[in-house]
C-alpha cells in the first residue's frame, strides 16, 4: 500500500518505503505485545498511603488553603487507575528538569481526555508555592499538582536517592475494593547501564515528530525550551 499518490518517485525511494512500512508495522505489533506484557503484570505490593499537600484546584487562586491528601484520595471513583508523574523538581533539583516540563506541558493539554479513563497527578519535591509558580508560569491549568513534602513517596517509587537527587519517573497504581492501594508499574529514563534517556520516550509526542524528520531529534536536549 502506498503512502501518498505522488508521481515521480523513484524505483529505489519506492522500495526504501516499503522496507520501511515493514518496519513500522513490526514496531507496532512489538509496541502492542509490550503494552500488553504491562497489562498482564501481576499485582503488585501494597504500599503506603503517602500524604502529599495539595493547594486550591484554580490555580489562579494563590496557594492557599493548602490540605494534605493521601494516595487513595487521589482515584476519583472506583474502577479506576492513577498515573503519577514525578517532576524532577525540588531539593538538589533546585531548577524545573526542561524535559519534565515538555512533558507535563504535553500532559496538560490532553488532560481532559485522559480523564475519561484514568486519573492523573503530578508529584515534586519542591514545596506547594515554588511548584505552583512554575505551573502557573507553565499555565499548567489541568493538572492536579502535589508537593511530596517530607514524605518517603519519591524515593521509595525511585524518583530520588537518599541525598535528594531528583530523577523524572512515571509511576501506576491501582486501587483494591477494601481500599488498599497497589503499585502495578514505574518506569525511568535509565533503562540500563547504556540506555540513559529513552525509558519513558512515549510520553511525549515531540520525539516522535522529530524522528520522522531526516534529522531526527538530535541532540536530546536540543531541542527543549522554556
Amino acid at each position: 500500500m502506498r503512502p501518498t499518490n505522488l508521481t515521480g518517485e523513484s524505483a529505489d525511494y519506492v522500495s526504501a518505503r516499503e522496507e520501511l512500512q515493514q518496519a513500522e508495522i513490526e514496531l507496532m505489533r512489538h509496541r502492542e505485545r509490550v503494552a500488553e506484557l504491562r497489562r498482564r503484570l501481576p499485582l503488585g505490593p501494597v504500599v503506603e498511603d503517602y500524604a502529599f499537600e495539595e493547594g486550591p484546584a484554580d490555580l489562579q487562586a494563590g496557594d492557599a488553603p493548602t490540605r494534605t491528601v493521601r494516595l487513595g484520595d487521589l482515584f476519583t471513583r472506583p474502577g479506576r487507575d492513577l498515573v503519577v508523574y514525578h517532576l524532577m523538581y525540588g531539593k538538589t533539583q533546585t531548577e524545573p528538569c526542561p524535559m519534565c516540563t515538555m512533558w507535563c506541558d504535553g500532559f496538560n493539554g490532553v488532560a481532559h481526555h485522559v480523564a475519561q479513563n484514568v486519573d492523573l497527578a503530578i508529584v515534586a519535591a519542591a514545596d506547594l508555592p515554588t511548584l505552583r509558580a512554575h505551573a502557573r508560569d507553565r499555565k499548567w491549568t489541568n493538572l492536579r499538582l502535589l508537593s511530596a513534602g517530607s514524605s518517603s513517596f519519591k524515593y521509595d517509587l525511585g524518583s530520588e536517592d537518599a541525598e535528594g537527587n531528583q530523577d523524572s519517573t512515571v509511576s501506576v497504581f491501582t486501587r483494591d475494593d477494601d481500599g488498599s492501594v497497589r503499585h502495578v508499574y514505574s518506569g525511568h529514563p535509565r533503562m540500563s547501564d547504556d540506555i540513559d534517556q529513552r525509558g519513558i520516550d512515549l510520553l511525549s509526542p515531540v520525539w516522535h515528530l522529530l524522528d520522522l524528520t531526516r534529522r531526527g531529534r538530535g541532540d536530546w536536549f536540543a531541542a527543549l525550551s522554556y
